[in-house]
């Protein structure tokens, strides 16, 4: 004991001691580092390496910023051009999935599985929205270089039968190569009411805070990462790739930012394309010989409309301004932190503007409720003249008129999903870097491509990426990297060939030449009618002389035309992209897919906070369903949640309320509701409480749905209109992040027991 004591004693004189000096000297000294011998080592970037920052935007048109001559002020977006480089020539694959996929990679979109969206993918190589472990991302190959990697936004490239909570995780984004992910899987989410996921967890960071915005939580989330990163890991380099939901729809922003806009759009959407035109060429984003395509005569003329249309179709406008705008001040809040912490200066900002051209995918009406417009059940005008003051809102889940798409596309052809023309294809692009860059505001036309945004990165930070990875011999890569480009404005293109193809509409450029199909119908025409991409018509163009894509010269150089269209045939050939397919929009069912639950009639659910993406539930797409809740009534009065599914969009749910059983259904909101409601109170015990809905043979968009307890059929109703897809998550137990039905509050859990709940369908 006395020993003990003693050695007790002389360690309090030691760190006695020790803590004078630290305050006589204002210093501690820290022990020199060890050698160890055994213990993993984390890999070291290159000395000086840049931190890299990947943002790109969705669904924003070529012309929509200010930075390029557009309408929707980005003061943010202006000031990184500023200092560094605006690309007036830099292409994207047409639609969100695919260009991501690209993004990632450096390959061709085909190469890595990604030939059209997830969500309509295909049991072929170049289909199959699976991205190969030969084909390393960029977090992948900047983690095994030394570098902190982190991802906000949208993850649109994971399988949708690999979002369940079991995974597997190889591709989701922390499997990826991304050390942090704070986002949310799929092609959209709402603003107000997101369904987000922290790294493999799901979150809900909205419920109960009225004034949440996903935009603002996303720039917090990413200041926090930085903060945390220099904190820890000061010396090491790190890739910040940033993909907000902007400005694909919903078209949703805080109100006080649409006001912002109010009568900004008045003029319309011809007026509109030609301001902007002259303010491109005013401010050398585009050729001063350009040319300005005409609207398309499945357009509709401004002035055709009534002032009631008008004003419907200016508000959806304001709107979307008011995101886009949002977005760069909330993105401006992440540059100024680079600025605070010190790093802005040897940072390489690689800004993408839209991963596609501008949508026109709502048509000429465009829709308040895309929700429904995806099942088919478009509103009309009288279903949204008068409804102006909620575009924007917690319930509207806007998208604009297809006009407002063309003029966001000037002055090119078309929109996104369109391969075969500009306006699917080109977007603004703006690369900032302090330290390297010293033409800050001027402009370089060399032809680029999202593949090649991964082969620059490798070669500003100097690193040549590894043949082998993930234990998987890796693929070359198809971009080039315009690192050339930085330093020379009058460069040559290095990327001098490039094929194009999204839902059979494609094309070939070589040196300028550009052979492409023209499309059959316009993007908002899902009829069933099949097309065949083999029929479909050819033109040519010279870029080098035409930049707009205006003049067709297929008739005058047929030998031209015909060489790359064989050039065409070699590369589809060799990038997976044959059998060319079409009509995918008739392929949203998720049972063409694969699916954790392999095929099953019923599945029984357990309650809790999950949310059940459509992969992980059943599609009631064509069949007749039911959904039966084993529960166990308490004395006290007991309601809530059992099973919901949707929003205020579209959805259905089955509810306690005052303790009577509820089945709700919402085709959408310009469709009658459906409500039935058990006669009386449950009793105390256990009940089994049965929604179903049986649909009309003839036609088969409408039913019957009906409410049940213990088996005896309380409630009926029939209804003319249901929903044949319902892309949103199912909960059970508690809502999810909306309400379905008016006066319910998520979360709304079910206060008596919840057993379970088992989803049958016919099919």
């Amino acid at each position: 004991m006395a020993k003990s004591k003693l050695r007790l004693l002389a360690s309090a004189i030691a760190m006695s001691a020790a803590m004078a000096s630290v305050q006589a000297t204002g210093q501690q000294t820290n022990p020199a580092p060890q050698a160890f011998k055994t213990f993993p080592v984390r890999p070291e970037a290159p000395a000086h390496a840049p931190n890299i920052i990947v943002i790109m935007t969705d669904d924003v048109g070529f012309a929509a910023s200010s930075t390029f001559g557009g309408p929707v002020p980005m003061p943010t977006y202006d000031a990184l051009a500023k200092q560094g480089l605006r690309y007036n020539n830099f292409h994207t694959t047409a639609m969100c999935s695919p260009t991501r996929a690209a993004l990632l990679t450096g390959r061709n979109h085909h190469r890595v599985g990604f030939g059209a969206i997830s969500e309509v993918s295909l049991d072929l190589p170049g289909y199959n929205a699976t991205i190969p472990a030969s084909a390393a991302t960029i977090g992948q190959v900047l983690k095994a270089n030394g570098y902190d990697t982190s991802w906000f936004g949208k993850n649109h490239n994971t399988p949708p039968w690999e979002t369940s909570p079991f995974g597997p995780f190889d591709r989701w984004p922390l499997g990826l190569g991304f050390d942090y992910f704070y986002g949310f899987n799929g092609p959209a989410t709402s603003q107000f009411d997101p369904i987000l996921t922290e790294n493999l967890n799901s979150i809900r960071p909205s419920v109960g805070k009225p004034d949440y915005v996903l935009d603002k939580d996303l720039a917090d989330q990413a200041i926090a990462w930085l903060g945390r990163q220099k904190s820890l890991r000061p010396d090491a380099p790190f890739l910040l790739y940033y993909a907000p939901g902007t400005a694909h729809g919903p078209h949703q922003a805080p109100k006080e930012w649409i006001e912002k806009f109010h009568g900004q759009f008045d003029m319309g959407w011809d007026k509109l394309r030609a301001d902007i035109f002259r303010r491109q060429k005013a401010m050398g984003v585009i050729p001063k010989d350009a040319k300005l395509n005409p609207r398309a005569d499945t357009l509709a003329a401004w002035d055709t409309l009534t002032p009631e249309q008008q004003k419907v179709s200016a508000r959806m406008m304001e709107v979307y301004a008011a995101q886009l705008a949002y977005f760069d001040a909330q993105l401006g809040r992440v540059v100024d932190e680079l600025k605070r912490l010190g790093e802005y200066d040897n940072t390489l900002i690689l800004y993408v503007q839209g991963d596609n051209g501008a949508s026109q995918e709502a048509g000429p009406r465009g829709t308040n409720n895309e929700y429904a417009s995806m099942n088919n059940n478009d509103p009309q005008w009288a279903d949204m003249i008068g409804k102006e003051d909620s575009f924007g809102g917690r319930e509207s889940a806007g998208v604009y008129q297809a006009g407002w798409g063309y003029a966001l596309n000037t002055p090119f052809q078309w929109s996104k999903q369109v391969a075969s023309h500009l306006g699917g294809t080109m977007n603004a692009m703006v690369v900032s870097w302090p330290a390297k860059i010293k033409d800050g505001g001027t402009i370089r036309p060399q032809f680029t491509h999202v593949i090649d945004v991964a082969p620059t990165i490798y070669e500003a930070i100097g690193i040549t990426p590894p043949a082998r990875l993930n234990n998987s011999d890796q693929m070359p890569f198809d971009g080039i990297s315009f690192a050339y480009s930085f330093k020379d404005a009058r460069a040559p293109s290095r990327h001098r060939e490039q094929y194009f193809e999204l839902m059979g509409n494609r094309g070939f450029y070589r040196d300028g030449w550009f052979a492409n199909t023209v499309p059959p119908r316009p993007t908002w025409d899902h009829s069933p009618t099949r097309s065949d991409p083999e029929n479909y018509k050819w033109e040519l163009y010279n870029l080098n002389i035409d930049y707009s894509q205006s003049k067709d010269l297929a008739a005058s150089n047929p030998q031209k035309l015909e060489e790359l269209k064989a050039a065409f045939t070699e590369a589809a050939q060799q990038n997976n992209v044959f059998p060319l397919q079409a009509d995918f929009f008739s392929r949203l069912d998720s049972r063409l897919r694969p699916s954790i639950l392999k095929g099953r009639k019923s599945v029984t659910y357990y309650p809790g906070d999950t949310r059940y993406a459509p992969g992980s539930f059943p599609s009631l797409a064509g069949t007749g369903w039911q959904a039966s809740a084993d529960i166990e009534v308490p004395n006290a009065p007991a309601d809530g949640t059992l099973i919901a599914q949707g929003s205020w969009g579209n959805g259905w749910g089955l509810f306690i309320t005052d303790g009577k059983p509820v089945f709700f259904y919402r085709a959408s909101d310009h469709n009658p509701d459906a409500k039935l409601v058990g006669t009386n109170k449950l009793t105390p015990g256990k009940h089994v409480i049965t929604a179903r809905f049986v649909p009309d043979a003839k036609p088969k968009r409408g039913g019957t749905l009906s409410l049940s307890i213990d088996g005896k059929e309380v409630a009926t109703q029939p209804i003319e209109m249901s929903s044949t897809f319902l892309g949103q998550s199912a909960t059970v137990g508690m809502l999810g992040e909306e309400a379905i039905m008016k006066g319910l509050e998520p979360p709304f859990v079910y206060q008596g027991k919840l057993n379970s709940v088992t989803v049958s369908t016919d099919k």
